[in-house]
């Protein structure tokens, strides 16, 4: 069944496909960036070029599936499909079946040197943690599914009424509803979680127990105090939508003298570099949520996120979390100081990966419309998401399950896929 052709000289087919290749072919499209038509188009090509039917295609219940094909093809391949015996719904499972075998799904691009995510602010109730662990979660998800992420176009209309005084259609713009979704393959990341606050947010959020007091931790590996390996302490945060892509290392409450131990360490700002190295092969990205502090353990984390040799900019880098209030913009200034610092006193390349604006709500007025356009007008670093205020965040806490598991297609969890993408 065809309809009159489209604007492109393509004609609309009608047909069936059984529902996990019509799946399959939608993911893989999405995997290599190829229209459906185009891979229908060539599969079908492919298919009439062979002299004889490939093997047969179960196509139990199989559902109605529409294309646009160039005006002629499935003439053809109605008679093609004839004269093999094999009805249309057959041929084209057999043709899309083809495509999918001759186009296979890309492997993971693997970086050359892990990369190092430092998520900080010097002010706590920020959303640090979330931020880290929604990142981490939206790197690690199955390349092989599809997941909704929200286009930026959200920031592309704040920018538009930069340097006005319409602090109402900055918060309508920044409160808009994501229309702007478009469904992706997962980045299939493998990626560690470093909890490096005393508190332990992180660890407990994801469901997982802090390390006890008195056995091996972080602290002590970075003090040259280590009991065992490191990687003996690294816990798999399990779900199949994760694989085994995700891990965390605990904190542990004796990260609270983390400071007064690093001082008397030789060369204290690599402590946390060295601690890391053994296990940084296994890992395409490490995260580090960092505590509120300005201390030396903050030194040692900035100093961990500081270009390599051979690595390029942007790839690893500090990760800025603020909200739309007075406060935050304090605590930034406090941040960029220490880290300017740091570029300037040991001559290192310290890249901003940008600024996250989190918890928003434009309905909360004036101050909070215009503390986002004032980081809006901050252009290094830029904002490089909006991540909104909503409920399932805290209920993901309370129940300590990650957010992409508990509201895999919740706002929250569709512009961190966003966020992960801008950075990535």
């Amino acid at each position: 069944m065809t309809s009159p052709s489209s604007p492109s000289d393509r004609e609309k087919v009608v047909s069936k496909l059984p529902p996990w290749l019509r799946q399959e072919l939608k993911i893989r499209t999405a995997q290599l960036r190829v229209d459906i038509q185009d891979a229908v188009h060539q599969g079908i090509a492919h298919w009439s070029a062979l002299a004889s039917s490939p093997s047969p295609v179960d196509t139990s219940g199989a559902e109605s599936f529409s294309t646009w094909l160039p005006a002629g093809q499935w003439e053809s391949f109605r008679t093609d499909s004839k004269h093999r015996g094999v009805s249309l719904i057959q041929g084209l499972a057999q043709a899309v079946s083809l495509w999918l075998e001759m186009n296979p799904a890309p492997t993971v691009k693997r970086p050359s040197v892990v990369r190092r995510i430092v998520v900080c602010n010097q002010k706590g109730g920020v959303g640090k943690t979330a931020i880290t662990a929604g990142t981490a979660e939206a790197l690690a998800e199955d390349p092989d599914s599809l997941h909704p992420v929200r286009v930026a176009r959200q920031l592309v209309r704040l920018s538009a009424v930069e340097d006005s005084d319409e602090t109402e259609a900055i918060a309508s713009a920044a409160s808009a509803p994501p229309v702007d979704l478009e469904d992706l393959p997962g980045l299939g990341m493998r990626v560690l979680l470093v909890d490096f606050d005393p508190q332990g947010h992180l660890t407990k959020q994801l469901g997982r127990q802090p390390l006890p007091i008195g056995g091996d931790s972080l602290t002590c590996h970075m003090a040259g105090e280590a009991k065992g390996p490191l990687a003996d302490l690294i816990v798999p945060i399990p779900d199949e939508r994760f694989g085994d892509r995700l891990h965390i290392l605990p904190a542990c409450t004796d990260a609270f003298l983390l400071d007064v131990r690093l001082s008397t360490v030789r060369a204290r700002e690599a402590a946390l570099e060295r601690a890391l190295a053994p296990v940084e092969a296994d890992y395409d990205v490490i995260l580090i949520d960092c505590p509120p502090s300005l201390g030396l353990s903050m030194d040692a984390a900035i100093y961990y996120g500081r270009r390599r040799d051979a690595e390029q900019p942007g790839a690893s880098g500090a990760l800025i979390v603020v909200q739309a209030e007075d406060s935050s913009a304090d605590a930034y200034d406090l941040l960029t100081s220490q880290i300017n610092d740091l570029r300037d006193d040991l001559s290192l390349d310290i890249d901003y990966l940008g600024l996250v604006v989190n918890l928003y709500d434009g309905r909360r007025g004036y101050i909070a419309t215009s503390s986002l356009q004032a980081w809006m007008d901050i252009k290094d670093p830029r904002v490089v998401a909006i991540v909104p205020d909503l409920k399932e965040q805290r209920e993901a806490v309370r129940v300590k399950q990650p957010l992409f598991v508990y509201a895999p297609k919740g706002e929250q969890a569709v512009a961190l896929r966003a966020l992960a993408r801008e950075i990535s």
